[in-house]
């Protein structure tokens, strides 16, 4: 009698004829297993499922109906838990077959090398990055230091240092963001000049940079963060001649030797005499657009000499020392630099505006 008709052949009967339960299911384990070695493919696979556990007509279900239910009472016990282990011990070993069968068509798949290999984007480095770099290359070759500082500040170093009035608008909390009180999110970096001059002896040149916060609604040209650069010396003898020249030399390293500048007075609390520097337009060339109003000027920078209140509260003798700053947004000198007419395009992470920039 075939395997397939003892599935189908009452226990009793089996047993009658010198059958045992525990060597019938042995039977049927061996019998699976020897035909599961013969699966090389999806379809071998989906016939083995099918013989042996299909719901009406396969292996396990006819040994359940023939076996199982008409067991007598005292064999159930034992004819239940092996059927059970050989249902569970099959259906592991058909999920193994599934697993085997998938990575063998997968060794398979031919590999055709005449076909281009898969693009790989290199990354780019942002346009304010690499305006920093270039940046502080010019000025480290002046023999400047850089710097960077915390971004949530006191009200000291962000304010009252850098002899700001009690009463000066950027002191409102329509410009500053409090964290909590007398502590903020830095409105400029200037904050660095007074800790470092705080701890070191002059003379001392330094390039501070990093993200400074204001309260400002955002639009084309103007972020509620954004990132600034300053550059300040601190020796005997500093003049506003020394500012001006170090500042046409950035200018002419930065954006060609065709640039012009102008200073023109202006005022800011922590410097004196204050001033901002305009340049040739770089839109136009000079010849007068929209952008610098016909003028051929634009706005790049602030700067001035460090007031001495300034270098007083740094615990400095401003009878025996004097210092220039400069300081100007990295976002709008990038954004001269590449021609880019929105700031918020250096933020909002689009790789099609990234990728220019390789």
């Amino acid at each position: 009698m075939t395997l397939d008709e003892k599935a189908h052949q009452p226990l009793a009967e089996l047993i009658a004829a010198g059958d045992s339960v525990d060597s019938l299911y042995s039977a049927l384990k061996d019998a699976f297993e020897g035909e599961r070695t013969a699966v090389s493919s999806a379809d071998d696979l989906k016939a083995l499922r099918d013989r042996w556990m299909g719901r009406k007509n396969g292996l396990i279900a006819a040994a359940n109906d023939a076996w199982l239910k008409a067991a007598p009472r005292e064999l159930k016990p034992q004819v239940g838990k092996r059927q059970n282990e050989i249902r569970q011990a099959i259906e592991a070993a058909l999920e193994q077959a599934q697993n085997d069968v998938a990575a063998l068509g997968r060794k398979r798949e031919a590999l055709d090398v005449t076909l281009p290999g898969p693009e790989r984007r290199l990354g780019a480095k942002h346009p304010v990055r690499r305006t920093l770099e270039e940046i502080l290359s010019i000025f480290r070759e002046l023999g400047y230091s850089v710097a960077e500082g915390p971004e949530i500040e006191s009200f000291f170093y962000n304010f009252e240092a850098l002899n700001f009035p009690a009463d000066h608008p950027a002191v409102d909390e329509m410009d500053t963001l409090f964290v909590e009180d007398k502590m903020l999110l830095r409105t400029h970096t200037s904050p660095n000049q007074i800790r470092i001059m705080e701890k070191t002896p002059p003379p001392m040149r330094y390039v501070v940079h990093g993200k400074v916060y204001r309260n400002d609604a955002p639009d084309a040209t103007h972020s509620p963060m954004f990132q600034q650069l300053e550059v300040f010396c601190v020796d005997e003898n500093i003049t506003l001649a020394d500012l001006k020249g170090t500042l046409e030399h950035f200018v002419r390293r930065f954006f060609g030797r065709g640039i012009k500048t102008r200073l023109r007075p202006s005022f800011f609390p922590f410097t004196e005499p204050s001033a901002e520097l305009d340049i040739t337009c770089v839109f136009c060339a000079g010849r007068g657009c929209r952008i610098c109003k016909q003028t051929g000027f634009i706005e790049l920078l602030g700067c001035g000499m460090i007031d001495p209140n300034v270098l007083r509260s740094a615990g400095l003798d401003p009878e025996k020392y004097q210092g220039f700053a400069a300081g100007f947004g990295l976002d709008r000198i990038a954004m001269n630099k590449y021609d880019i007419n929105d700031i918020s395009l250096l933020y909002n992470g689009d790789t099609r505006f990234l990728r220019q920039f390789r």
